[in-house]
């Protein structure tokens, strides 16, 4: 049992008129980035799940420092900060997992100037002696009560003590000044002999834009972490830990474009070891791999469904696949090749499993032959199945079965399944934004056209807040954001546009009314650019001149002006037909007319008119 006590602070209104409270609306940011750690035996894979659905978010292979560690982990949102982590010895998905609860590595909350919180925490576990006793035995009781005080709007200290085997002290600072490129967060805590001090610390230092370095420690180890982007696409990256007295140093590079991305970091430490990982996708093709001393892994897929790779996931549909991967934390060199299909549905439950997500593999390696095949679903409401039959592995050539049957009910706002909504709208309304991708420039969703729902947090904004702060839900049909009745303003974020593509409106005015989502079809339409370099009759470059793009039906005009090298850009225009001019002049051709076979991005010649 937990209970929080604040002072300093007021609900917002759709917590007031709905009763009750959240533990996501703390006195911080709303999504804080957490670091999940522990030990285990090299060769180890290891998979953070988050919350009781079995989703699997990360994963990794135990090296030989005998550590694993996940960063950036997203903690603050109601439902979403409770973590586990599942431990399969010798890399080995059919064997039984050992499980273990998300133990978090650093700590982050700073509170406003004057405001305050008292956190009290207590519990035990139960076990039961006798098969009839329906109370049982409570053990091992553990509880603390902290108070954490914001002394200014850059310091925040805490004080308290926990009670674990034997009362302990507990102290907490955080620093964040706003002159200084600086973010501190400290916490000690005196181990049960009062003889020694746990500190947990996460320093962040950004002396100049591009560059910064990071300090954190807990009771594993102390690291330090440097990243400095020298060029737009290239970071040179270093990092050193304690606990193996080893520096790493390397380069991270990426590019991006419609067609093409890759993601590329190479490291080597002063023992000469290498670690690398590189994402890249090209059309259909997809390629991964990384490796560290102790294992590695690499993927090659090509996506057999989607006929316009570059604007779908490239996960779902049919896929072929090659893979490598070795396992080397025993004295013997373990690998397995394989080849394989597998198959994910397009329609994704609201959690992100698939409804449907079946693979067949066959593998040679140094343990000899055999299938691995794999089957899981969510099609029945509440649910989940999961199946995977192992003959090979890279460590094993012992045949395996394992089947999972996990029930997936969401007691955060009432039981219900997790693919079915029943949201309790007794005062409450809302609204269900749904952001579509419009072929045809119409205006109106028709069939076939696709829901865009990629980067809800980034595109939509209600009365000036981002849509997080509403704790909203994406579901299959849309954006459900839970708020009182009054009337809003929605407006649309530049930074979450699709590429390529553009809003018709960017604001809107919506009024809710208790009992009911009031449905927001928000149309987005093809956005084109256009390019060209302005030059003369003797082909010179024109620095400095006005273009514009004017539709011939009437509407809003586009302006560029050229620079030194007499280049423009006139972009997020529409189909139909534009007159071209030239400081106020038609150009040379004059017309130009974007259809919907028209690329996104293109290039024209032109000239000013021949006087």
């Amino acid at each position: 049992m937990t209970t929080i006590q604040r002072w300093g602070f007021t609900p917002p209104p759709a917590l007031a008129s709905g009763g009750g409270f959240s533990p996501s609306q703390r006195l911080q940011a709303n999504v804080i980035d957490r670091t999940i750690g522990g030990e285990a035996a090299p060769g180890t894979l290891v998979q953070l799940i988050q919350g009781f659905r079995g989703n699997v978010i990360a994963e990794t292979i135990v090296d030989a420092s005998g550590i694993y560690r996940f960063d950036n982990i997203p903690t603050g949102r109601g439902g979403s900060n409770h973590y586990r982590v599942l431990l399969y010895p010798e890399g080995r998905l059919t064997a039984t997992p050992q499980e273990k609860e998300a133990r978090f590595l650093t700590v982050v909350g700073q509170l406003p100037h004057r405001a305050s919180a008292l956190i009290v925490s207590a519990g035990a576990n139960r076990s039961l002696t006798q098969p009839d006793d329906f109370l049982g035995e409570f053990t091992e009781f553990q509880g603390g009560i902290a108070y954490r005080h914001g002394v200014s709007e850059s310091l925040t200290v805490g004080l308290g003590t926990v009670y674990q085997e034997t009362p302990r002290v507990l102290g907490e600072l955080f620093y964040q000044p706003n002159n200084l490129p600086l973010q501190a967060s400290i916490s000690a805590l005196s181990n049960k002999d009062h003889d020694n001090v746990n500190i947990n610390s996460s320093i962040s230092i950004q002396p100049f834009s591009g560059l910064s370095l990071n300090f954190s420690s807990d009771y594993y180890s102390e690291r330090f972490n440097l990243n400095w982007q020298v060029r737009p696409n290239l970071s040179l990256v270093a990092d050193a830990d304690s606990r193996t007295d080893l520096v790493n140093a390397g380069i991270q590079f990426s590019v991006s474009s419609p067609d093409f991305f890759t993601l590329a970091r190479l490291t080597a430490n002063t023992d000469n070891q290498w670690r690398w990982n590189w994402d890249t996708r090209f059309q259909r093709f997809k390629l991964g791999t990384y490796g560290n001393p102790t294992a590695s892994s690499s993927r090659l897929s090509y996506n057999l469904s989607n006929a316009n790779p570059s604007r779908v996931n490239l996960d779902i549909g049919h896929s072929l696949s090659i893979d490598y991967a070795t396992n080397d934390y025993s004295d013997d060199h373990n690998y397995l090749a394989t080849i394989g299909w597998r198959y994910r549905s397009p329609k994704q439950l609201t959690d992100g499993r698939y409804l449907w997500d079946v693979g067949l593999e066959y593998g040679t390696g140094s343990q000899g032959d055999g299938v691995i095949a794999s089957a899981s679903t969510g099609i029945v409401p509440g649910l989940a199945l999961r199946a995977r039959y192992q003959q090979i592995s890279p460590t094993s050539n012992e045949d395996s079965f394992r089947i999972e049957v996990a029930p997936i009910l969401n007691f955060q706002q009432g039981i219900h399944p997790d693919d079915t909504r029943f949201t309790d709208l007794r005062n409450l309304g809302g609204l269900l934004i749904q952001p579509f991708l419009d072929e045809n420039s119409n205006g109106d969703r028709d069939p076939g056209e696709k829901l865009y729902l990629d980067n809800p947090e980034l595109l939509i904004v209600l009365n000036n807040k981002p849509v997080n702060t509403f704790r909203p839900e994406t579901r299959r049909n849309g954006v459900y954001v839970c708020l009182s009745p009054d009337t809003y303003r929605l407006d649309l974020d530049p930074a979450g546009y699709p590429l390529d593509w553009k809003p018709v409106e960017t604001a809107y005015a919506v009024k809710v009314v208790p009992g009911s989502y009031i449905p927001v079809q928000i149309p987005l339409i093809r956005s084109y650019s256009v390019t060209s370099v302005l030059t003369d009759s003797a082909g010179a470059a024109i620095g400095g001149a006005r273009v514009e793009a004017v539709p011939t039906g009437g509407g809003l005009r586009r302006l560029s002006v050229t620079n030194g090298a007499g280049v423009f850009f006139l972009e997020n225009l529409s189909q139909g037909t534009y007159d071209l001019l030239v400081n106020g002049k038609p150009a040379q051709p004059n017309t130009f007319t974007i259809t919907p076979e028209t690329p996104a991005f293109q290039e024209l010649n032109i000239r000013p008119a021949t006087p």
